[in-house]
């Protein structure tokens, strides 16, 4: 881990010295930059066929890996073209020349707040000399060599495609990781041969600068590895089965959100685990480093696969309340309601339900193994995201808390919990269970968890539930009825006071306020949970659920 770390630093010192001030660093002869040059050729596409693209690092695997690079990944690669070489600094000077900087509709927000703030008007190694262009290398200023590839940010190559599908009406973008994997595949490539020199322009064998785009061929391609760094269209995100490594939690886990995109291939001066087939670098869109692109032509879609881990406090202990471990012996509360619920469905019909209140949403999917259609409610509309995050992409990340600011890394999947099949049969919206809009009725079950000693007007919600059910349907409400003023005005509490002189628990006020509708099935029962807060602390409660009929 330490080597590779260095190699590392080799690299990004590398980028740094080349953004220095040329007066403070100087040429030498133990780092020779490429001395050859010559017209640039023209880009060609080349047809790449549908494939199958395996990924993931094996713990057995000889070499060193980061974290990130282990898991597994596998993607079907519909047909697609692909440029033969490396983007040139020459075909790239026809989008400088062509207003590629001044014209706003080529760049994407993010690029186009990056141009206007650091005045970009071409790229940033690129030097206007006496009318003449020339470019930056490490430790020297060379005349332009046009065959080279132009090494820019990912929002400058973003803007070129998108200048090329104006210009020439075809799809053009940035290549997925997937896709670049594709391209290794396609022209047969295999790890650099220990103590062999590579046959790319990579880990240092042949120069300390990029060099001509047209001198290291792989297959029907040039430069799939070496030369310079390719971006992606793919931020970078954990496959499945990722684990954060224990001695360097903090190594990829930052990256994990939406903001750091994968560069494929290494440079001339990658070394190590940066030259490998698996590597998996990613950085910030507008950060330089030796990179540049190739393009393709597609008409495929590029999904952005989940990657961030939640880091609110409130909605990870949720994350974890809900789709988490189990802790002292104490089931998962949503499933639990979901099974009592179920079992009170017996041989009623089981088209639709309702989980108002739904927080995250384990129970909505569980009840969606029983039900046709499942519908998750609640008034936060970020619980309501992280439900509506799992139902889509069937993977939820967060960061657990564990004592002050230490925190794990945690991934939960509705296929390792038994409920992938559910995923189409669920929605999720935000919404106000006191005052719901009507199209949320015709349904067969209610669950209300935990919900109505957290309303502003529960009398509101329980005098008008009914409306939203079936004859014959159940509504169960689950509650550790916690009255607390600044959730619920004490004159609109269910219970938990006084009434003439005798105590009026909430099982009282809602025999009273849903008798006219209802009739209470069975005695009621009491369900714990518990919520994790930290490592070492937890809230133990006790829900008291009740079973309802509709009967008018």
């Amino acid at each position: 881990m330490c080597i590779e770390h260095e190699r590392i630093h080799l690299e990004t010192s590398s980028v740094l010295i080349r953004q220095h001030a040329l007066e403070y660093v100087k040429p030498h002869p133990a780092w020779p930059a490429c001395q050859t040059s010559g017209e640039a050729p023209q880009n060609q596409l080349v047809d790449i066929p549908d494939g199958v693209v395996r990924l993931g690092k094996q713990k057995s695997a000889p070499t060193y890996g980061w974290d990130n690079e282990y898991g597994r990944h596998e993607a079907g690669i519909a047909a697609f073209q692909v440029s033969r070489y490396l983007v040139s600094n020459r075909e790239y000077l026809d989008f400088v020349e062509d207003g590629g900087y001044a014209t706003a509709t080529y760049w994407e927000a993010e690029g186009l707040a990056w141009k206007t703030y650091s005045k970009a008007f071409h790229p940033t190694f690129w030097v206007r000399q006496a009318d003449v262009w020339h470019l930056r290398l490490m430790t020297e200023i060379v005349l332009m060599p046009w065959d080279w590839p132009v090494e820019i940010n990912f929002h400058e190559a973003s803007a070129f495609c998108n200048w090329k599908k104006a210009v020439t009406g075809q799809s053009v973008r940035l290549p997925t990781e997937d896709e670049w994997y594709r391209l290794y595949d396609f022209c047969k490539l295999t790890e650099i041969e220990s103590g062999q020199p590579a046959k790319a322009n990579i880990q240092l064998d042949y120069y300390a600068s990029s060099c001509p785009v047209t001198e290291f061929c792989h297959g029907e391609l040039f430069d799939v590895v070496g030369n310079v760094w390719q971006w992606t269209q793919t931020p970078i995100y954990p496959y499945a089965g990722f684990e954060v490594h224990p001695l360097y939690d903090d190594f990829t886990t930052p990256t994990f959100d939406g903001r750091h995109n994968l560069l494929k291939g290494g440079s001339w001066i990658s070394c190590g685990n940066e030259a490998l087939h698996s590597a998996r670098y990613a950085f910030r869109r507008h950060f330089f480093q030796h990179a540049g692109f190739r393009y393709v032509v597609a008409e495929a879609g590029t999904a952005v696969a989940a990657s961030n881990y939640e880091t609110d406090r409130l909605l990870s202990e949720y994350a974890e309340f809900h789709y988490g471990d189990e802790y002292f012996g104490v089931a998962n509360f949503p499933k639990a309601l979901a099974g009592i619920a179920i079992s009170a469905m017996d041989g009623k019909p089981a088209r639709r339900a309702l989980d108002l209140g739904c927080a995250t949403g384990r129970a909505t999917f569980e009840l969606a193994r029983h039900f046709e259609h499942v519908t998750g409610i609640d008034f936060s509309a970020r619980f309501v995201g992280v439900g509506a995050q799992m139902a889509e992409q069937g993977v939820l990340r967060y960061t657990r808390t564990e004592e002050g600011r230490l925190v794990s890394y945690q991934t939960r999947r509705l296929a390792d919990l038994g409920l992938d099949a559910t995923r189409h049969k669920v929605d999720f919206f935000q919404g106000d269970a006191c005052n719901l809009k009507p199209l949320f009725g015709g349904y067969d079950l209610i669950l209300a968890a935990n919900l109505i000693d957290r309303l502003y007007s529960p009398a509101q919600f329980l005098g008008s539930v009914h409306e939203r059910l079936n004859m014959g349907g159940i509504l169960l409400i689950a509650s550790p009825y916690t009255w607390l003023e600044e959730h619920t005005k004490s004159a609109e509490w269910v219970g938990g006071f006084k009434k003439n002189a005798e105590n009026y628990t909430t099982l009282d006020g809602l025999k009273e306020q849903l008798g006219l509708h209802f009739r209470l099935l069975k005695a009621p029962l009491d369900v714990p949970f518990v919520i994790r807060e930290t490592k070492r602390k937890f809230q133990h409660s006790v829900s008291e659920v009740t079973l309802w009929e509709r009967i008018a």
